[in-house]
């Protein structure tokens, strides 16, 4: 008889075991668990970040590259990846624009730029027709990479935080011998950035007749 309650009791014991497993719930953060477990477990962003922090999300692989920025308003983030595997790109035609150089305006930029070479800009002030789709900004808004379709070429602002927030802390392989296109212009100049510590970490005036290295980035809810 004491068998019997001794084997009532253990069963007892892993029953109620099984019940506190099955109680937690993997979206609420948890402490034992390291900052990219959480995220991939669906914890929201903000409670993440109410934890510990928005830098301990820089860095981190995810959503097809490396988080870059974390909007503290609505919890998105930014990813960043490189590209310069396709080799150097051209601009594509060459007009006049000025547009946004904030984090998240590459999104705008990208296609503005898009849109605006599918203008006959051999006619225009210092116009240039560049003739095919082998430009950065097509080539991006058109890419299937790493399981998403939704990037476009950073701006001004984003290079730099992309620098800062994860090439300085040795992270994401961008390449310090090459020049990379951001999609900040101001009228005929467009920003370009180079990953190099030497030239500072800020992006600067570049030339639309050159070609340049690729990096993509997307925005991630």
């Amino acid at each position: 008889m004491k068998n019997v309650y001794l084997i009532a009791l253990a069963l007892l014991l892993f029953n109620c075991s099984n019940d506190d497993d099955n109680s937690i719930d993997p979206t609420q953060y948890n402490a034992e668990l390291s900052t990219l477990q959480n995220l991939e477990n669906g914890v929201a962003v903000l409670d993440i970040t109410a934890e510990v922090g928005v830098e301990a999300l820089h860095g981190l692989e995810y959503g097809g590259g490396y988080i870059y920025y974390v909007d503290e308003t609505d919890g998105s983030l930014m990813i960043a990846a490189d590209y310069s595997e396709i080799g150097a790109k051209s601009w594509g035609d060459h007009f006049d624009l000025t547009n946004g150089e904030l984090i998240g305006d590459g999104q705008t930029n990208t296609q503005l730029l898009v849109d605006g070479n599918l203008n006959d800009n051999s006619t225009v002030p210092n116009g240039l027709e560049f003739g095919s789709d082998d430009y950065v900004f097509k080539i991006v808004t058109d890419l299937m990479y790493r399981d998403h379709d939704d990037w476009f070429v950073p701006s001004k602002a984003s290079v730099e935080a992309i620098f800062n927030n994860v090439h300085m802390q040795g992270i994401g392989n961008f390449d310090e011998n090459l020049f990379y296109w951001t999609s900040t212009k101001v009228g005929y100049h467009p920003y370009v950035m180079s990953f190099n510590p030497n030239f500072g970490g800020s992006a600067f005036f570049g030339s639309c007749f050159d070609s340049s290295a690729v990096i993509l980035v997307r925005k991630h809810q």
